[in-house]
């Protein structure tokens, strides 16, 4: 329709280029036809807002521009009339189709959810429907398919297409063990797979629930423009009415009125919001809202838990302190492992995992037994061997000398925890275990100070620990030892310091900081269900490289706001000036002024594809 009403702009304009009377084989002008189709819409909007909306917002950009379409047909003016309408459907389609561009990591997800799977049971593979698979069940994905649930894989290797939950551009190796997401791509092998979250709680159904929240929220600085523009519409009225008692030229008054429309305010800050939101989810960032984006511009400060956030949340082996004489580094361990081999403790198991990664070789232990809460024995190659705590070798007669006590000391100073070895009744070293710091957070704290940002730890852990962790990744402060309700605290604290305060964190305890922060980020791969519905902004890959990446885009999207809203007002008041001047008429006016409408569009449009990662 759009499309018909400028053909028949087009042959109205034809007479006005060739000094013509009129299209000879149509009875009325051509121009009426444009009116009709673009300008009636128009006008059911702007009734519709002057009946509905409340307060100053009934007088809206759609009445400025029903007016000027008015006056220009009471002065015979039907071209002008005709242009306003259809550049104003123009520039609404031109809002639509980068709105939706911006949508498409929504619709490529919403494409994604499968549809059917295999379910192997008793023997036999049958197809089924993705509404019918239960947690628990076990399913077959082939080389090609996509995955249906999520789950732990229990059989075969794979490589796996994950880009669209995080934003990795090569496939991910997989194996036994490992867990997948519902809507990857199995590339290579064939794999069987227990599903762990179906239905609407599988991870791509969330990530839709996220990116369909985030479009419909609005930001505060879009509602700044809509009231804008409904203060314009006087002014605008005002100024039209003084020029024609200045001048007594009514053509000087609607050309005023047709250039003053404010559509260019109003179309530029939604195309920025969702262009920038569309390019984040495309990164495996999902931004909830427009105003999330235009609060993560003014922070300051970064908050970061630590467990899960700075650290893999996993244990590892940091220190191999041999105390004797006859024992290395590679022994000690060897014997560590040995005899938490059965343990099901998380240290013995940290352990354990840490000989066999490093090609560490083990001893079947005999006569394995279990200490709760101090640690094991058994008997290792004749030895006697305890891997334990400090209780537990004095229990067990194992002496500890000064060197013992001494790097228990230290590692107790580093936050770490720590295993006692001793070997027929004398302590032979100390392994240290700590969390494994993410090898990215050094990098992102680095890169965040570099744009003036200050971060903070909040953690519930130890002093040392804290302090440990924020030297080797360059934090500016540390609060330790704190509850739920202290980071609660210390985030308000941060607060009144000045400057917007962001919070980074992955626990259902984090959730009560993420909510009092300006603006949230959770970590929504491993992070919990409660701490991503209560963050502003959720990283589907855990990729904490993203923050100083989210950053830079809310600064784009706010810059571009402002320079859309400056660009339009400095279209409008050229084009009043040039009104007054006689150098544009109602036709011309409403051609420069569009012109200028879907320049600005334009100019916000491209934040989707602006190099910012």
């Amino acid at each position: 329709m759009t499309a018909v009403a400028g053909v028949f702009l087009l042959l109205d304009l034809i007479p006005h280029l060739t000094g013509g009377e009129g299209i000879a084989f149509l009875p009325f002008d051509p121009a009426w036809v444009t009116v009709v189709i673009s300008g009636i819409p128009l006008l059911y909007l702007a009734l519709w807002r002057v009946v509905h909306n409340p307060g100053i917002s009934k007088i809206s950009s759609a009445l400025l521009i029903s007016i000027a379409m008015f006056a220009a047909i009471a002065i015979g003016d039907l071209f002008a009339a005709g242009e306003v309408a259809f550049i104003m459907a123009i520039g609404a389609l031109l809002e639509d189709a980068t709105v939706n561009r911006a949508k498409k990591g929504l619709h490529k997800l919403i494409r994604l959810a499968p549809v059917r799977g295999r379910r192997l049971r008793e023997g036999r593979e049958e197809q089924i429907s993705a509404e019918e698979i239960r947690k628990g069940d076990i399913l077959r994905v082939l080389p090609g398919e996509t995955i249906p649930v999520d789950g732990r894989i229990v059989s075969g290797e794979t490589s796996v297409d994950q880009s669209v939950m995080t934003g990795e551009s090569l496939p991910v190796d997989k194996g036994v063990g490992d867990q997948v997401f519902c809507g990857t791509l199995n590339c290579f092998g064939a794999v069987d797979l227990e599903a762990t979250k179906v239905g609407e709680d599988s991870s791509l159904q969330k990530l839709i629930r996220l990116v369909r929240e985030a479009e419909e929220k609005q930001a505060p600085m879009q509602r700044i423009a809509d009231r804008w523009a409904s203060w314009l519409v006087p002014v605008a009225l005002a100024i039209a009415l003084a020029a024609y008692l200045a001048t007594g030229n009514i053509v000087t008054a609607v050309t005023i009125l047709v250039v003053f429309c404010p559509c260019a305010l109003v179309l530029a800050t939604p195309t920025a919001i969702m262009a920038a939101i569309g390019q984040a989810t495309r990164q495996g960032v999902i931004i909830k809202s427009g105003e999330a984006l235009e609060r993560m511009a003014s922070v300051r400060t970064v908050a970061f838990d630590k467990t899960g956030t700075l650290t893999q949340g996993r244990l590892t082996v940091s220190d191999v302190l041999p105390l004797a004489a006859d024992m290395t580094g590679e022994a000690l361990l060897s014997l560590a492992a040995s005899v938490e081999a059965r343990s099901e403790h998380p240290l013995g198991r940290a352990v354990v995992a840490w000989a066999k990664e490093n090609g560490i070789s083990r001893t079947e232990p005999e006569a394995f037994r279990m200490a709760a809460g101090k640690g094991v024995a058994a008997e290792v190659a004749g030895h006697t061997v305890l891997c334990g705590n400090e209780k537990l070798l004095s229990e067990e007669g194992g002496a500890l000398d000064n060197g013992a006590l001494e790097a228990l000391a230290g590692l107790r100073e580093q936050g770490k925890a720590s295993l006692l070895v001793a070997r027929d009744g004398q302590c032979v070293g100390v392994i240290g275990l700590s969390d494994t710091l993410r090898p990215e957070a050094v990098g992102v704290v680095a890169r965040l100070r570099a744009m003036s940002v200050r971060t903070v730890l909040l953690t519930g852990d130890s002093e040392g620990a804290a302090q440990d962790l924020a030297r080797r990744t360059g934090m500016d402060q540390v609060r330790a030892r704190l509850l739920p309700e202290d980071k609660v605290a210390c985030i308000g604290a941060l607060r009144q310091e000045g400057g917007g305060v962001c919070m980074v964190g992955d626990g259902v305890n984090d959730a009560p900081a993420l909510k009092a922060a300006d603006v949230s980020i959770a970590m929504g791969g491993m992070g919990s269900d409660i701490a991503v519905d209560a963050a502003d902004i959720a990283l589907m890959g855990d990729d904490i490289t993203k923050i100083p990446y989210i950053k830079r885009l809310a600064n784009a999207t706010v810059r571009t706001i402002k320079a859309g809203i400056a660009m339009s007002m400095t279209i409008n008041f050229a084009a009043i000036v040039l009104s007054l001047m006689g150098v544009l008429t109602p036709t011309t006016g409403a051609l420069v002024h569009n012109a200028g409408s879907c320049f600005v569009v334009l100019f916000a449009a491209l934040l989707y594809d602006r190099k910012l990662a």
